[in-house]
């Protein structure tokens, strides 16, 4: 048997390579595509992108017409003409030796793109004479036409696949295009489409004699699929609007379902101007602008103190392990003395429950309560651990899985937070009693800000945050449909959010009431600080606000953080107002709201930064009610600028 067993297995696997070859010599010659590789010219019909629209149907971005001038640097004749072909593609004789030099790197042998995204006008006079110039020739190419002026962190762009990508991903090639950032590059596979491929057959002068093998192995161009947005675009544009002259987020999401209502970031920038030849130029000015960061979505990015708003949580979670109730009851006296020589202030006075210690915002409620739930347990590290747990049910202090191809974890500590910062031990309640209301080592994004109040609205759940609705002829992700359960027990929001309310009728939002609309709110005031030239400096206060509407079946969660806007109530608090009435009634009755948050304006808080006059930055300018952008030119050397962490300032309402 033994005998017998090594020269069958041998017979067997011979026999397996002949059939193997067999095929692909003689009935599968597709591998002749690579090995003809010198006789076959490759060229590929790039599909349009798919469209966008906004949850109600209307569309935002669209596609228009291009063409890039391919080359096959082999294929140059030496007695091209350089100095005419330079100067009826506008470029000189340096960046036709640059574009030219590389593109050989790329493939002396294979197109790559010469110079791409040529409009109609560009085109027609290389169209005229094209046939002077062989190596070139021109790919039709399909751009995106913006139908709005606003969203362009939500929407991303459109740039060509670098030497990266192409060794990442076999599907590119040089010259391809890519989204980048916002949905563009989160649905890049559902927007591009599927690019067809033709295989032209030469002959041995060169010549293009025909299909290879009659088109057997051409494939047609697949257009790439439209989606829906969650946005509403108009609530999108008049939070823009309301932004004008002012840096910092807004985060609007639907509770029931999580979807993001509008995601705004100022400054931003009209994402037309990242369309054609001048795109690379504007992306570089947008790039550098160290100041104002118009490409920094500081919605999803920016990671703050979220001060007051957190004390709902911790009021919350002092419930949950019933280390308070309803009824307790603490004493103010304009402020909590913690530890010799530690005194926390507070404009409050007076005895303090759960209900007016959420419209007063007093941080001696808050921070007895804080402690008494790090106490209940005899060893610190497991209660801020309990804590901890508690507060990331939220979706707290970690990526939140929404849909967008940035973001940041912001931070809930942990008791390995504090072994590291106390690696001797010794640290109690009193030593971190400052994450009571919002500071400490407690950092939140607005976008998080927003789903915790969306959570708060629920009563104790959330869907995951996320920005697509619907995908031409597909379902969307199921974790956007996946209900999260926090830790807390739904019978605990309901006095949490009689709290809020009445911030909007007896507390520190009074007066940002909107008729007709019963809104749920919390004020927030976080310090600044700077570091300008190698001086500290004392900044305006930035401003935070957020709320949800109706108190019974809320439909809207806001968040909004204005940087250098002072109090919570001055400009984010008037902003939610606006943004909350928009959403649920169309139109806005609180104009005298709407007229001072237009009219106000913060460029002289963040000229301290550096100078907007001296930077390379957008500037946003009303114009016919839309936002625009502009670009403008740096005239003077930017000082260097360090920002440092922002802490709560606990002796003003918050």
């Amino acid at each position: 048997m033994r005998k017998v067993l090594l020269p069958t297995l041998i017979i067997i696997a011979a026999s397996l390579l002949v059939i193997r070859i067999f095929y692909l010599q003689v009935i599968d010659d597709s591998f002749k595509l690579k090995s003809e590789n010198n006789a076959i010219k490759i060229k590929y019909d790039y599909p349009e992108r798919g469209y966008i629209y906004d949850r109600y149907g209307k569309l935002l971005v669209a596609n228009q017409s291009s063409y890039d001038i391919m080359v096959i640097p082999r294929d140059i004749k030496k007695d091209l003409n350089i100095t005419e072909f330079c100067e009826l593609l506008k470029i000189t004789k340096e960046d036709y030796d640059k574009r030219l030099a590389k593109a050989k790197v790329y493939s002396p042998r294979l197109p790559s793109v010469f110079l791409s995204q040529l409009n109609k006008t560009e085109f027609a006079a290389f169209q005229e004479k094209i046939r002077k110039y062989e190596g070139f020739y021109f790919q039709k190419r399909s751009l995106r036409d913006y139908e709005v002026d606003y969203g362009a962190n939500i929407f991303g762009f459109i740039t060509q696949v670098n030497e990266r990508l192409i060794a990442k991903n076999p599907y590119y090639n040089s010259g391809d295009l890519i989204g980048m950032q916002g949905v563009e590059q989160s649905y890049e596979e559902v927007l591009r489409g599927i690019k067809g491929v033709k295989y032209i057959q030469k002959d041995k002068y060169n010549r293009e004699i025909g299909s290879y093998k009659d088109g057997k192995y051409d494939t047609i161009a697949v257009q790439g699929e439209d989606i829906n947005l969650t946005i509403d675009a108009a609530l999108q544009k008049y939070g823009e609007e309301l932004m004008i002259n002012k840096r910092g987020g807004i985060v609007a999401i639907e509770p029931q379902t999580g979807e993001i209502l509008a995601l705004v970031t100022a400054p931003s920038y009209d994402p037309g101007i990242l369309v054609g030849r001048q795109r690379s130029k504007n992306y570089t000015l947008l790039y550098h602008d160290s100041i104002a960061k118009p490409l920094y979505d500081r919605g999803l990015l920016a990671e703050y103190p979220p001060g007051s708003p957190f004390k709902i949580l911790t009021g919350l979670v002092a419930l949950q392990e019933g280390v308070i109730d309803e009824q307790t009851t603490f004493m103010c006296h304009h402020g909590f003395s913690y530890g010799r020589g530690r005194f926390m202030k507070c404009h409050g006075f007076g005895p303090h429950q759960l209900h007016n210690g959420i419209y007063n915002s007093c941080n001696t409620y808050f921070a007895q309560s804080y402690m008494l739930t790090i106490n209940k347990y005899n060893n610190p590290a497991k209660a801020v651990d309990v804590w901890s747990n508690h507060v990331k049910s939220f979706g707290l202090g970690q990526f939140m899985g929404y849909d967008l191809p940035t973001g940041k974890r912001g931070n809930i500590p942990t008791s390995k937070t504090y072994k590291k910062i106390y690696p001797n031990g010794g640290w109690r309640s009193t030593t971190i009693v400052s994450n009571a209301i919002g500071q400490g080592e407690v950092l939140m994004t607005p976008i998080q800000l927003a789903n915790m109040m969306a959570t708060v609205a629920n009563q104790g759940y959330y869907y995951t945050p996320h920005i697509i609705k619907k995908i031409e002829g597909k379902k969307i992700d199921a974790k956007f449909t996946t209900k999260h359960v926090t830790t807390i027990d739904k019978k605990y929001f309901p006095p949490v959010i009689s709290g809020l309310f009445d911030v909007y009728n007896l507390g520190t939002a009074h007066g940002l009431n909107v008729p007709g609309i019963d809104i749920c709110g919390k004020t927030g005031t976080a310090e600044n600080y700077a570091k300008i030239n190698g001086k500290r400096e004392k900044l305006k206060d930035h401003s935070i606000f957020v709320a949800f509407a109706p108190k019974d079946n809320p439909k809207i969660a806001i968040a909004i953080m204005i940087e250098n806007g002072g109090f919570g109530a001055t400009v984010a608090g008037p902003i939610a107002s606006l943004m909350i009435e928009k959403y649920l009634k169309k139109k806005i009755s609180r104009t005298d709201l709407e007229v001072r948050v237009l009219n106000k304006s913060l460029k002289g808080e963040y000229a301290k930064l550096g100078g907007m006059t001296e930077a390379s930055l957008i500037e946003s300018t009303p114009k016919d009610s839309i936002l625009k952008a502009k670009i403008i030119t740096p005239k003077t050397e930017i000082p260097k600028t360090e920002i440092k962490k922002t802490t709560v300032d606990t002796t003003k309402e918050n």
